[in-house]
Formats: C-alpha cells, sequence, structure tokens
C-alpha cells in the first residue's frame, strides 16, 4: 500500500532515509470498518515513528482509534475492518507485504503484544505452563541454548517476578490475582526477547498499587532487554512517569505529536490542553475538575473540517470549513494538527505573564 506523494511527511524518520534507530515507521495509516451504513474511518491518516529502545504513548478518549491503531499494525484488525491505505514499516520491512504465515512468525518472536484484560487474553482452560511455553513451541529457533521448553518458560516467569513459578507452572489463569495475570500475559509477549512490544493499555483494570509494579516492570524490562514498548492508554499520569514521545488520538487522527516534556509543558492542541486540564494538580484544591464539553463524534458521521471543532472553545471558521494539514513541531518529527495551535500558545504565555507564572503552557 503506497501513500500518495503528494502529502507532507511530519513525523516520519523513515529507515529508507538512512535512520539506524527506527524500528517502526508507521505512514499514513488508514483502517476502515465497512458496515452497511458506510464506511467508518477507524484509523485516519496515523504516521509516526517508534526508534529502538524508544517508549512511545499513544492516548486519547474511549473510541479514539488507539487500539485499531495497535491492531493495524499487527494485521489483527477483525472483520469487517480493513487497511485501506498506508504503510507499515518494521524493521525496513513492508508488513503488509508479508503473508499471513510470514506475519505469524514475526508476530511473539519479534513482536509482542499485551492487551487489557488478561483473564480474557488468556485462555482458561489451559495452564499458565502450557501457554507460556506455546511461545517456544511456534518459535523453537527462539528458545534459550541449553535451554528445555520447561526452563525456558520458568526462565520467563521468573523474569517477570512471580513468585514460586515453578510450582504455578501448573495453575491455571484463575489461580491468578489480576496482577499476577497481566504479568503472565507480559511474560509471553516478551519470552522471544522480541524487538517491539504493543501494550494496549495493560494497566486499566489494576488497582494503583499493581499498576506501579507492572509500569515498573515493563521499564526494567525495556532497560535489559533494549526494547522498544508502544504504550496505549487514556492514564496522562502513566505517560508523564514512563514515555518518551507521546502521540495523541482524537476521532481516528494523530492531533498531536511530539516528546513528552514538550507535549506536557507547551501542549499545542486544544484537545491535548483541555486532557492536561482534566488532570488533578497537587496542592491546588478545586471544586471540581475542568471536563470537555460536549461527547466525541460519531466516527460514521464526522462533522467537515476539524472533528474537534464542536467541542473546541478555540474553534475558529477555518476549522469547520477544512480538516488541518500536520503542521511540524520540533526537529525529531513532531506534528500538529490545528489552525489555532500557535495563537493558542501565545496567549497562555501573555496570562502566564501577566499573572507572575511560569508559563509552563497546562
Amino acid at each position: 500500500m503506497q501513500a500518495p506523494q503528494t502529502r507532507p511527511e511530519p513525523g516520519t524518520r523513515s529507515p529508507a532515509a538512512g535512520d539506524s534507530e527506527v524500528l517502526l515507521s508507521v505512514r499514513h495509516l488508514r483502517t476502515h470498518f465497512f458496515t452497511r451504513e458506510g464506511a467508518v474511518p477507524a484509523v485516519d491518516d496515523v504516521t509516526f515513528t517508534v526508534r529502538r529502545g524508544e517508549i512511545l504513548g499513544i492516548v486519547g478518549e474511549s473510541g479514539s482509534g488507539k487500539s485499531v491503531t495497535a491492531r493495524s499494525i499487527m494485521r489483527l484488525v477483525p472483520l469487517p475492518g480493513r487497511i485501506v491505505d498506508g504503510d507499515v514499516l518494521f524493521r525496513d520491512e513492508d508488513l503488509a507485504a508479508l503473508s499471513q504465515g510470514e506475519m505469524q512468525r514475526l508476530r511473539g518472536a519479534h513482536m509482542g503484544m499485551v492487551l487489557q484484560e488478561p483473564m480474557t487474553s488468556l485462555n482458561p482452560v489451559l495452564t499458565i505452563g502450557n501457554q507460556v511455553g506455546e511461545l517456544f513451541v511456534y518459535h523453537p529457533e527462539r528458545t534459550p541454548q541449553g535451554f528445555s521448553v520447561r526452563g525456558a518458560v520458568l526462565d520467563i516467569l521468573n523474569r517477570v517476578r512471580i513468585p514460586d513459578a515453578a510450582r504455578r507452572l501448573i495453575e491455571y489463569p484463575m489461580h491468578f490475582s489480576g496482577g499476577m495475570r497481566q504479568r503472565v500475559s507480559i511474560a509471553m509477549a516478551t519470552g522471544c526477547r522480541p524487538e517491539l512490544i504493543i501494550a494496549d493499555e495493560p494497566t486499566t483494570a489494576l488497582d494503583v498499587t499493581i499498576q506501579a509494579q507492572v509500569l515498573e516492570l515493563l521499564l526494567e524490562l525495556r532497560n535489559t532487554l533494549g526494547v522498544s514498548v508502544l504504550f496505549i492508554t487514556h492514564d496522562l499520569g502513566v505517560v508523564a512517569q514512563i514515555c518518551d514521545s507521546v502521540a495523541v488520538m482524537y476521532a481516528g487522527k494523530i492531533v498531536e505529536y511530539n516528546d513528552v516534556e514538550s507535549i506536557f509543558d507547551r501542549p499545542r492542541h486544544p484537545y491535548t490542553r483541555a486532557l492536561l486540564r482534566s488532570l488533578p494538580q497537587l496542592g491546588t484544591r478545586m471544586a471540581r475538575l475542568p471536563s470537555i464539553e460536549g461527547q466525541p463524534p460519531d466516527l460514521g458521521a464526522l462533522p467537515p473540517g476539524c472533528a474537534f471543532a464542536p467541542r473546541c472553545p478555540s474553534v475558529v471558521d477555518a476549522c469547520r470549513a477544512q480538516v488541518p494539514e500536520p503542521t511540524p513541531l520540533g526537529e525529531r518529527g513532531g506534528y500538529v494538527r490545528c489552525f489555532v495551535a500557535d495563537d493558542e500558545l501565545q496567549a497562555d504565555r501573555a496570562a502566564a505573564t501577566r499573572s507572575g507564572g511560569g508559563g509552563d503552557g497546562r
């Protein structure tokens, strides 16, 4: 699938350009679901890169296209969904050109995935040992030298800190707590030491203490194994804690993409700014948190122009008439899709100066 060549390429650090750091390059990806009412653009012109050892966070409200983007990369989009345009390059290889057999060999061995709810992603009638051991049945070449399958499974479970792993090999998912099940899911995603892990809201169903342990585990695996992580979440607090860069999604599009410091200190898109304002602030007493007025749009009936325009406090006539093109940000391939991004930033700085604040844009 080839993207039109007339469009700009912000956000793309192409491996073809000689950037050996880039592991995954997604360019102008479009995934539609074909229903009786017509095509629904769940992912619409999405572009980003993931460098080796980087953690990229994708954030946005439910229904913004985060999970469909992840499944599109893995080529696991359920029917009636289909990738209709764009390029997904992994280690310089076009995933769209691979057969299902070739993709099957790639999944697990080189690309792992951690799903949101481990109780539904793990098979309830298979023991933990059997489920993790399937990695080396499908990818025998990834079994560590000198290890049996059982030994390799024990090594993985110990790596993700499953207590008494030798005994728990013969237990079933129902015998594990939510946090332990998620550790098993992470073990399955990382057992073959893949280069890329896609984590689709892996901490959503966990309490705060277990969530912190899972995040610490992902960081430890990144630091020890050198893997890249595509981390999907709706929690900006988690993004600030572990991510190197951030892509903010709304209605199937990435509306702002930049390094994590720039996103939090100098957010450019009104939607990004609204998400940050909705976070509770330490040391600040508020009667109620600010919220974003309105509801996310129906992807099957998007308004003309910018999809965020009906909810945007800074909307201008141009927003309702046409979809904003990506405007490059910074030196690392970031971009923003907004007609008023610069006006918003200047207004924030002026307000901060008048109030004597630091002007961090939040």
